[in-house]
């Protein structure tokens, strides 16, 4: 699955301690020095931002629901109006990871949250008129991604529950959740629901086997009955979003059939015919949304990482004219029930996410939230600069380069290369957070590759790091470590890696390869030996792992999956290293990075080690998430600065 990313940190003392911090005790730290009272006072502003994102519009009011943190997590907050009070809605110590209105009335709100980071999320009914909280699930397996019929009275959503492997089809009326029902029993772990026919008679499914292939069904919304929309040629085609036109005769689709690139496309349900629709564009198209009238789509487009906002008239395909938006990431559209509010996310070097509304009939876009800075300046922020250049092999490949103010830091700066997980995942010029310490406070540059495997560059790139090519994406690090010994600007005598995930696998090989190069390495969450990895996942993911690192099963795949394993060349990391994990993490089990810290210690090897027992595939909580960063600071102050 397309993962998602966001690896942060964990627990902020009170800024006046006049000692160092004590532990907590949900959290294990190994190595790691006490933290001293003046970097807790100095890193405050930095671990205050905020953040807000869409997740859906009230169906009769001009409201929107969105989630933001004012505490320790992530809950639900209500804005009534542009620019308007944020309302708290949940309380929870855990974060909620979405919710939307019941439609045509917004009677209640349906949201998803798991605990401790297990990802075994389970469906809720919130009632905001006296706040009381129904589970709608079994409280034990994995409920994902529901979707509202257009009659509003019931739900499809996945889950794992009948054996903890296959995400089967369930549907349900949340107001009576006995009504709960199994409509189709399916194999695999990739499994989502995509839409409603206009009638409610049928559902839209997904069924994701990796990031260049996957498929479109339709099933029978009362029998379960199905039918395979996308037929296979023996190409490996990838079938993104879809939704139903509104007539019911034709899908809008993102797909890279006879493409390099996922493209705007209408299938015809009855001859199968596939039409592609708005400008050519050299990029994924990576969301839309059909007015609820069915006259207007809107579509984000992937451009060298930037997004761009397009509108179609739905009938014609003919482009209607767009507001034009700063350089930044847009996420999470959906129009209004009015057809004329577009509602989306934006983030970009300069703001923390937001979220933002488009008005169709005057082209007025408007800000509903405004995220806190922590009282910096966000025009002060660091803007990215674009690199490319040739690997190994002569592919182009790219890179986001964050320098320091050189005014404020002249000379030779040091780097940190930031390694993005996935491996389909793109680093973007969004907000960096509290990487903008790094940046200015610490004067270090921050370097983030896009190397191939990554997203965004089309199909055939993404494959470039399968299976026995693996280690090719590792010497693209070699290629943008070459790269930095040849800017004047950049201290190529210090050098230090950041990753997490896959990105943490990187920075582990990385210090394998190329030791002699680096200072240091902070891997979160990351991969130590592909196959304890395959082995221990979460079972509804494995096979979906397989596809991109390769079926351990196989003997050949096997050797050389351990060959290439980072616990494999434990005796080569002679750097000093901080290990940062969760207990809970469904991905990437804890054992992951317990063998890789007890295999470099039994080498004499240096290594700092941070695991909270109340977090998962990377730290949510804040307290937890503001510890591990101050660890981080600590660790490159020590051995990447000195």
């Amino acid at each position: 699955m397309r993962p998602t990313a966001a690896l942060a940190s964990v627990l902020l003392i009170a800024a006046t301690c006049a000692t160092s911090a004590q532990v907590p005790d949900n959290l294990v730290v190994q190595g790691v020095p006490p933290l001293p009272p003046a970097l807790q006072r100095a890193v405050g502003p930095y671990v205050e931002f905020r953040a807000a994102a869409f997740q859906g519009w009230h169906p009769t009011r001009r409201e929107l629901l969105v989630t933001t943190r004012f505490a320790d997590t992530p809950q639900l907050h209500l804005v009534k109006m542009p620019g308007g009070q944020r309302q708290q809605l949940t309380f929870f110590a855990e974060p909620v990871a979405g919710g939307s209105f019941q439609p045509k009335t917004g009677a209640f709100i349906v949201f998803a949250q798991d605990t401790g980071g297990g990802e075994f999320y389970q469906l809720y009914r919130l009632d905001p008129a006296n706040g009381q909280v129904t589970l709608l699930t079994d409280g034990k397996s994995r409920n994902s991604g529901p979707q509202w019929s257009h009659g509003g009275q019931q739900f499809a959503y996945t889950s794992t529950r009948r054996n903890g492997r296959d995400t089967d089809v369930y549907v349900m009326d949340p107001s009576a959740p006995q009504s709960d029902r199994l409509l189709c029993a399916l194999t695999g772990g990739g499994w989502s629901v995509l839409d409603w026919s206009p009638d409610d008679g049928k559902l839209l499914l997904g069924e994701y086997i990796s990031i260049n292939e996957s498929r479109l069904h339709l099933a029978d919304a009362i029998t379960g009955a199905r039918e395979l929309l996308t037929p296979l040629t023996g190409e490996k085609v990838a079938w993104g979003q879809a939704q139903f036109a509104k007539d019911g005769k034709s899908l809008f689709v993102t797909t890279d059939q006879g493409s390099e690139f996922q493209r705007l496309c209408r299938l015809d349900l009855a001859t199968r015919k596939l039409t592609p629709l708005g400008p050519a564009i050299r990029g994924d198209v990576e969301s839309f949304d059909l007015s609820r009238d069915g006259k207007t789509l809107a579509f984000v487009s992937n451009e060298d990482g930037v997004s761009v906002l397009h509108l179609l008239n739905a009938e014609t395909g003919r482009a209607l004219r767009t507001p034009k938006l700063p350089l930044a990431v847009i996420g999470r559209l959906a129009w209004h029930e009015n057809s004329r509010n577009l509602a989306f996310t934006m983030n970009s070097a300069q703001s923390p996410s937001d979220v933002f509304s488009l008005d169709l009939k005057t082209g007025k876009v408007e800000r509903w939230t405004e995220s806190e800075t922590g009282g910096l300046n966000p025009d002060a922020f660091v803007e990215p600069e674009l690199i490319k250049l040739k690997s190994f092999d002569g592919l182009e490949i790219s890179a986001f380069v964050y320098r320091p103010d050189p005014k404020k830091f002249p000379g030779p700066r040091p780097v940190l290369v930031n390694i993005h997980g996935g491996p389909e995942a793109q680093s973007r010029p969004i907000f960096q957070g509290r990487n903008n310490y790094y940046l200015n406070e610490l004067g270090i540059a921050i370097v983030y590759p896009n190397v191939r495997g990554s997203e965004g560059y089309g199909k055939t790139y993404l494959t470039l790091d399968n299976g026995f090519k693996r280690e090719d994406s590792v010497k693209d690090i070699g290629a943008i470590l070459g790269w930095i010994r040849q800017d004047a600007r950049l201290d190529a005598g210090r050098i230090g890696v950041i990753g997490g995930s896959y990105g943490g696998y990187m920075v582990l090989a990385s210090m394998i390869h190329f030791g002699d190069l680096l200072r240091c390495g902070v891997d979160v969450v990351g991969i130590s030996n592909f196959l304890t990895f395959l082995q221990n996942t979460q079972d509804y993911r494995r096979d979906l792992r397989r596809a991109e690192y390769g079926d351990e099963r196989d003997p050949k795949m096997a050797e050389f999956l351990e060959r290439v394993s980072p616990t494999t060349h434990a005796k080569k990391i002679t750097k000093p290293l901080l290990v940062v994990q969760g207990q809970n993490d469904p991905r990437v089990p804890v054992t992951e990075s317990e063998q890789m810290v007890q295999a470099i210690r039994a080498q004499g090897g240096q290594v700092w080690y941070l695991m909270a027992k109340d977090e998962g595939h990377g730290f949510q909580k804040k307290r937890n998430a503001d510890f591990q960063f101050l660890s981080t600071i600590l660790f490159l102050q020590e051995h990447l600065l000195k």
